[in-house]
């Protein structure tokens, strides 16, 4: 979808004006109601509107204005309008219309929205146009999307198209995390994962892959055990953003990338299985942010990392009851090969710590049950050893809508997750604190670095959000929290 801004609009095909909390109409939206003869106050209280933000009132062929439909879409409270409520509108706008037969609407937002708002708008509507119909070879024509343009008519055209210019990165970062999390698991195995990242050297940004041979002499055993029971290569992608000074130390971004988690030799139920294709939902959060930051051109150094391995069941497979070697030099006892991800993460971490002394580490995961017991959708959990970062983190979750939820970790845990025959076992203690112990164990990788966990279990796969921002499945979360998190706190 292409969104374009305009210092004035013609009122021909369809438009769409705002309306505040108790229907109440912007001074376009007045003007074009009287023009109507009223029809759009009509139709505002038969439908019930209040203006919401997110709400929506279509009035089609109205007479007396020369458009085919006039839209009206709730923006909440006039003096409380925030960047959250203007994505909301933006996206159940197109929600309405995306597959409606119109293919351009004009949207006005004189009055209402400054440039960054009408970027937040924008986003709002890029988000909820996304589509997943690639596979899709027998769609019937009405449910195919139509509209393909939107012009946002805004009091500074200029200012607001520079402003879009930032966040339409962010768009296309979402976007690419969706694709990837979506993607069928025959498709997106590690070499074919990485060989996509690979392609974001086109961007500006550094790539770097490794294979299983670079890996083991590197000591990843830990991460390599998870891998070997698959037929396709385990990969280590690093993404590197050098648009900050030189010298300064870089924010790192570690990301789980599981491409398809069968659970291993203590292998899950068949149920719902399939969704496993989403088990590296934290590292496509991570390529996304990346190619957000590169495609805006932060004013950051910033480095990602990503994982990537297939946990499949096989004469190879790592067993219940292996110890296995991690780069940091810990020994790890596998009592359970579903709890795969910390592996993972484990040796990618000790390995940024490592190899690019950064200023901190944050890794997302679709991580653990568990959290999603705690938090369900609408949270991701947080878990650190630094309050400012958590601290940044869940202001950023709130200005993004993207929020966290911070959660313990402490030596008081740490009795569940030893063993007595290696320096750490992979799982806890039965169903008590899951999330908290997998994060117990990620500590143990991370050398005494500023480091936040959060585990995206909840948010990074939704099968059925009411947000009209949000698809089937696959939702981008992380991109959008992080990239808040790096502006507000880490670029001048």
């Amino acid at each position: 979808m292409k969104i374009k801004f305009a210092a004035s609009g013609s009122a021909s095909g369809s438009i769409a004006v705002a309306a505040y909390d108790k229907a109440t109409l912007t001074v376009v939206g007045k003007a074009l109601d009287s023009d109507a003869g009223g029809a759009i106050t009509r139709a505002m209280k038969a439908s019930r509107f209040t203006g919401k933000a997110g709400e929506i009132v279509e009035l089609v062929a109205p007479s007396g204005v020369d458009a085919d439909r006039i839209v009206v879409f709730g923006v909440g409270t006039k003096s409380k309008v925030d960047g959250n409520g203007l994505e909301r509108a933006g996206a159940g706008l197109v929600k309405k219309l995306l597959t409606g037969g119109e293919t351009a609407l004009t949207v006005s937002l004189e009055g209402v929205a400054d440039s960054e708002g009408a970027s937040r708008f924008a986003l709002g509507c890029r988000m909820a146009a996304y589509r997943f119909d690639g596979y899709r070879t027998t769609l019937e024509e009405s449910k195919k999307p139509t509209l393909k343009t939107i012009t946002l008519i805004t009091d500074d055209e200029k200012a607001a198209k520079a402003s879009w210019k930032s966040w339409e990165a962010v768009a296309d970062g979402v976007d690419m995390a969706r694709d990837l999390v979506n993607e069928p698991p025959n498709v997106i195995d590690p070499p074919q994962y990485a060989k996509r990242v690979a392609k974001l050297a086109d961007t500006g940004l550094e790539i770097e892959i490794l294979g299983e041979k670079e890996m083991k002499k590197l000591g990843m055993n830990a991460l390599l055990g998870v891998g070997q029971g698959s037929v396709k290569e385990s990969q280590l992608v690093i993404m590197k953003w050098n648009g900050g000074k030189k010298g300064d130390k870089p924010l790192c971004f570690v990301g789980k990338g599981v491409t398809f988690d069968t659970g291993g030799i203590s292998l899950k139920p068949g149920a719902n299985m399939d969704e496993m294709k989403g088990d590296m939902g934290g590292s496509a959060a991570v390529v996304g942010l990346m190619r957000a930051l590169a495609g805006r051109k932060a004013k950051v150094n910033a480095v990602g990392i990503i994982g990537l391995v297939e946990n499949m069941p096989d004469g190879n497979a790592q067993r219940p009851g292996d110890i296995v070697t991690s780069m940091s030099g810990q020994t790890i006892e596998i009592l359970n090969t579903d709890a795969e991800g910390r592996l993972v993460l484990g040796d990618a971490l000790w390995y940024a710590q490592k190899e690019f002394d950064p200023q901190f580490m944050i890794n997302l995961a679709t991580l653990t049950g568990a959290i999603l017991i705690a938090l369900g959708h609408e949270h991701a959990g947080i878990f650190s050893n630094d309050d400012k970062i958590a601290d940044g983190l869940t202001k950023a979750g709130l200005a993004s809508d993207e929020k966290v939820w911070r959660l313990p970790v402490g030596p008081e845990y740490d009795r569940q997750i030893d063993s007595p025959v290696a320096d750490m076992k992979n799982i806890g203690e039965g169903r008590l604190a899951g999330s908290i112990t997998a994060a117990q164990f990620l500590q143990r990788h991370v050398n005494g670095k500023p480091w936040c966990h959060i585990d995206i279990a909840g948010t990074g796969m939704w099968p059925g959000s009411k947000d009209a921002r949000l698809p089937t499945f696959g939702t981008g979360f992380g991109v959008r929290l992080l990239d808040r998190f790096v502006r507000d706190n880490y670029e001048k």
